[in-house]
């Protein structure tokens, strides 16, 4: 998991209110929220407070809040709370969230055809949805034969290879834009041929195939493409535990904490919620598990913190990956070298 979306909840100094509310109805929410604001209410400044109210009384779908110095810096909808939380913290109590979001993968949707092709951009924001169409005529060939049919058969497939070499390049361009890291298609089997042919080799080597799906009727392709992550996903956490595992990489939080306060780690590994208490700094990889020597690495006043937190927040601001995976069952990491 990219981790990029939380980085602004690391730009601004906290401490933090970190709300989680269930999907509630209209009626419902007033009297919810005052219990919530009850638990919050010893803690949190009135700017603060009047920020979360004025987000939380027009959620109606689980939410999860974030806000600090009057402003809600972040707010996300949610399928399914968790469970109720109310908390005033040094930093976000951001994992809650985090579990349930999954792995959020830059990826591309493709539906290919001789006329050009549907494509949705997942990554950097909501989903886009583009079409791609360079030529419109001859898309369709005959049987009408006569002295003419082989150029107008090669007039066909010009077009169809047109319209393939169009989409390749708004694909490439997207792969370069979006770190789109997983390109899913389907459609016609001839226009896939040629446009794997024309894809530039970093896009090319993202490519999976999904069988259903036309522009005309996705059919099962939502279905194919949700698989298609599931499996490349499972690869990905299966290839990060081996690398880990081969390099002996670092276990546990203390040696982990090193690691991201040099910037070494690549993807942080977790086994969900880490809620044992760890000492931070205001600096982004400012963690260790013993307060003397966070106070050696220039930390005058050094707070207690939630574990999870304090990682979570090394890894966002040192641009490491994110990964849950119950084949751990204390904190590691696969380093960059």
């Amino acid at each position: 998991m990219r981790l990029d979306f939380i980085r602004p909840l690391y730009e601004r100094s906290g401490p933090y209110a970190s709300v989680y509310l269930g999907a509630l109805t209209r009626p419902e929410r007033g009297t919810h929220w005052h219990s919530v604001r009850d638990r919050l209410d010893h803690h949190v400044d009135k700017a603060t407070m009047e920020a979360l109210e004025e987000e939380a009384l027009r959620a109606a779908a689980g939410r999860a809040l974030f806000a600090t110095h009057g402003d809600v810096v972040l707010a996300e909808s949610l399928a399914e709370a968790p469970y109720e939380l109310a908390v005033w913290t040094p930093l976000p109590h951001i994992t809650p969230l985090l579990l349930r979001r999954g792995e959020n993968v830059p990826h591309l949707r493709v539906i290919v055809d001789h006329a050009g092709a549907e494509l949705t951009m997942f990554g950097g924001g909501s989903p886009r949805t583009a079409i791609v169409e360079a030529a419109s005529w001859p898309l369709q060939k005959t049987a009408q034969g006569g002295w003419s049919q082989k150029r107008y058969e090669r007039a066909v497939d010009e077009t169809w290879e047109k319209n393939a070499v169009a989409v390749a390049h708004e694909i490439d361009e997207q792969v370069r834009r979006v770190g789109a890291e997983l390109i899913l298609v389907a459609g016609e089997p001839k226009s896939r041929s040629y446009l794997l042919h024309h894809l530039g080799t970093k896009s090319a080597d993202r490519v999976t195939m999904v069988e259903h799906g036309s522009r005309e009727d996705h059919g099962q392709f939502e279905e194919d493409v949700e698989r298609a992550l599931d499996d490349w996903l499972g690869r990905k956490r299966a290839e990060l535990l081996e690398r880990h595992q081969e390099s002996a990489g670092p276990t546990g939080t203390a040696r982990v904490s090193h690691a991201l306060r040099e910037g070494r780690v690549h993807a942080l590994l977790m086994p969900g919620e880490v809620p044992k208490p760890v000492w931070i700094g205001g600096g982004g990889t400012q963690l260790a598990t013993d307060q003397g020597e966070l106070r050696r690495w220039g930390v005058s006043e050094p707070v207690q913190e939630r574990s999870d937190s304090a990682l979570v927040r090394a890894a966002a601001m040192t641009d490491a990956e994110l990964w849950f995976t119950d084949a751990v069952t204390d904190v590691a990491a696969v380093l960059r070298y």
